[in-house]
């Protein structure tokens, strides 16, 4: 070890040299730093001591009763953890975790979530999978609609005005540079989609599951003798679709409202796009045939979904670190790359591709930019929609969505989770 009179003459350069200068300047940013962090870590520490006390004391209530050493320990660690769980949730939504540790968590919850779906043999793999496809054949082939809408899409459009790109493309975009624009990626989806869906001016077209009209509308200014029908399961989008139209001026496209579990249409369409609605279904068997009755005999159907790469699962709400599905995905399905090939009673697959989740992971990397830079204009729209005393909890709560899809689809660069395009055609 070097001590105080072994300096060299390095360490003796006049102030004015440019080794002094960096010395110095590092200096000044390292105590910036910590001094940034010491803040952090206090805000953080004093959000957990208001709720501790309460949280504990809860948790530990009722355990004065006489309990066996083992089974006492068992009880404390298993409340320990949930009291974990639930001290972190009330820093969530209090808005006080920096983004690297929130990161940090969702990554840990991602290594969680694939251990509990892995299962330790290809044959152990292959049953649960044949099972899963079996289960959703008995199920209907929509659940918690309502909560779907509550979630996302009654949400007031303004905000999705400020966040999305000037499409309002409310699902994966394609990014062909690191550094394309998100206005440039959704246009780059787009494209993609009508080239492999094979568009043509003067068809009929049907969307199913239009969000806010984005692909809706980009068909109806393409292909300005093609006829669009979007369907939608919300009025504010319905609205908001209706609206735009006039203002641009588009006669060609007409909306619908209504619970996939019940819609129905007499008309036959050329084509069928379905873009990121497939995720909040359940009977792929029932859809995919009610979907082929609205098909001409040469009609094709494209599908886009956001995938694992082999294991498909449900989004379950079964505790306080279920906060995706307990807040943003009631009732949704995570598919597999390959989990519709299991359904094709009524279409047969043309052709299959694979966009990596770094795309997606862009996308809502954009999306969350674009937040902070209107959170002051997001407040008060936050405020109308979920109540004054809610703000806090909502920003955080859409900022954290927007960072776990963000970490979710760029896990082990994007080919873990990514979305999958589909070609079907009616059998």
């Amino acid at each position: 070890m070097r001590d105080v009179a072994s300096s060299t003459a390095d360490d003796h350069r006049p102030p004015g040299s440019h080794s002094h200068a960096q010395q110095v300047l590092f200096t000044r940013q390292t105590k910036l730093f910590l001094r940034g962090l010491g803040t952090v870590r206090r805000q953080i520490w004093s959000s957990f001591g208001e709720v501790f006390g309460e949280v504990f004391g809860e948790v530990f209530a009722g355990f004065e009763e006489s309990f066996g050493v083992a089974e006492f320990c068992g009880i404390a660690m298993a409340a320990v953890r949930d009291a974990a769980l639930k001290i972190s949730m009330t820093a969530l939504q209090r808005n006080v975790i920096p983004d690297v540790l929130l990161r940090w968590g969702v990554r840990k919850l991602l290594e969680g979530r694939l251990r509990e779906i892995t299962r330790p043999t290809l044959e152990a793999q292959m049953q649960e999978l044949i099972s899963f496809v079996q289960s959703l054949k008995q199920m209907p082939i929509a659940v918690n609609t309502e909560d779907a809408n509550a979630q996302h899409y009654e949400v007031p459009t303004e905000f999705y005005q400020l966040v999305l790109g000037k499409r309002l493309k409310y699902s994966s975009a394609y990014f062909p540079q690191k550094n394309s624009s998100l206005d440039e990626a959704e246009e780059a989806m787009f494209a993609l989609y009508a080239e492999r869906a094979q568009l043509k001016d003067g068809q009929s077209v049907l969307d199913v599951g239009c969000g806010w009209g984005s692909l809706s509308m980009y068909i109806a200014e393409k292909y300005p003798n093609s006829k669009v029908t979007g369907v939608s399961n919300s009025e504010t989008q319905k609205a908001f679709i209706t609206e735009e139209c006039s203002k641009r001026g588009l006669s060609n496209v007409t909306i619908v409202t209504c619970d996939i579990n019940v819609f129905n249409i007499e008309n036959t369409f050329d084509r069928i796009l379905s873009i990121e609605m497939f995720e909040h279904m359940k009977n792929y068997e029932k859809l995919l045939k009610k979907i082929s009755s609205w098909l001409k005999p040469d009609g094709l159907l494209f599908v886009h979904i956001f995938v694992h790469k082999s294991i498909p699962y449900h989004f379950e709400d079964q505790g306080e670190d279920d906060w995706m599905s307990r807040n943003f995905f009631t009732g949704g399905t995570m598919p597999s790359n390959g989990l519709l090939l299991y359904f094709q009673d009524d279409v047969s697959i043309v052709n299959q591709w694979f966009v990596n989740g770094t795309h997606y992971a862009l996308t809502s990397e954009a999306w969350l930019v674009k937040m902070d830079a209107q959170i002051k204009v997001i407040r008060p729209i936050f405020a109308k929609a979920y109540g004054e005393g809610e703000v806090t909890k909502w920003v955080a709560n859409w900022r954290t969505f927007f960072i776990a899809v963000a970490e979710m689809f760029a896990y082990r660069n994007g080919e873990e989770w990514g979305v999958g395009h589909y070609l079907f055609k009616k059998k």
